[in-house]
């Protein structure tokens, strides 16, 4: 909960505002902050498999089936994505091309 917003009070309300102002680039429940909440992404994972190698780790919810955040999630080195049955295709092919474009740095 890095941004500590609630979906029902910010995004209708407040969202369009800090969009507009610039205060946020993209809405935060439709694709992961790269640099904020991806830093933290990253993050976990790493400390998490310096304490335990072959910990498995994944996402739910919508932004397992964004493709933005789930190249992310590669480059992070999460096991899994996990979304809603429309969004399966997509998630299926971002996936995909997250592991022909070889950005990740170990591959597994």
């Amino acid at each position: 909960m890095t941004f500590g917003f609630s979906r029902d009070d910010v995004e209708s309300r407040m969202m369009p505002a800090y969009l507009e102002q610039g205060l946020l680039k993209r809405n935060p429940f439709e694709t992961i902050d790269v640099d904020g909440v991806g830093a933290l992404v990253k993050m976990g994972a790493s400390k998490g498999r310096s304490v335990k190698k072959d910990l498995k780790l994944g996402v739910c919810g919508e932004h397992g089936g964004d493709p933005e955040s789930i190249h992310l999630f590669y480059e992070a080195g999460l096991n899994y994505v996990s979304c809603s049955p429309f969004r399966v295709p997509i998630a299926r092919l971002a996936a995909a091309q997250a592991v022909i474009g070889g950005s990740k740095s170990d591959t597994k």
